[in-house]
C-alpha cells in the first residue's frame, strides 16, 4: 500500500516562509515525475512545482523566484520551500508522484493560509 503524508503546512504573516514536505512509503517503485499542486476554494487544482527524475524543475510564474522545489531520494521524500508568501498563496497544497509505470499517488493535502 503505498502512501503519501504531507507536513508543514500552517497559518503565516504575508512575507513569511513554510516548508511543505511530502514523504512516501510502501512500494512506491521508479518515480520520473514529482510535483506540488494547489487547489484554493472555488478554484481548480493547478500544478505550483515540478521535478523531474533527472532533476529538472518547473515552476507556476507566480511563484518563480519565491518557491523551491527539492527532492532527497534516499528518504523518497519531496519539500517546497516556500518563501515571501502572498495571500493569494492561499490553498490546499496535494503532492503527486507518477512512477515510470504511470501510477499515480496522491497526498491528502496540507493547508497553507497566509493571512495577517
Amino acid at each position: 500500500q503505498v502512501q503519501l503524508v504531507e507536513s508543514g503546512g500552517g497559518l503565516v504573516q504575508p512575507g513569511g516562509s513554510l516548508r511543505l514536505s511530502c514523504a512516501a512509503s510502501g512500494s512506491i517503485g521508479v518515480i520520473d515525475f514529482r510535483g506540488w499542486y494547489r487547489q484554493a476554494p472555488g478554484k481548480q487544482r493547478e500544478l505550483v512545482a515540478s521535478i523531474t527524475s533527472t532533476g529538472i524543475t518547473n515552476y507556476k510564474d507566480s511563484v518563480k523566484g519565491r518557491f523551491t522545489i527539492s527532492r532527497d531520494n534516499a528518504k523518497n521524500t519531496m519539500y517546497l520551500q516556500m518563501n515571501n508568501l502572498k495571500p493569494e498563496d492561499t490553498a490546499v497544497y496535494y503532492c503527486k508522484f507518477r512512477s515510470i509505470d504511470f501510477q499515480v499517488y496522491w497526498g491528502q493535502g496540507t493547508q497553507v493560509t497566509v493571512s495577517s
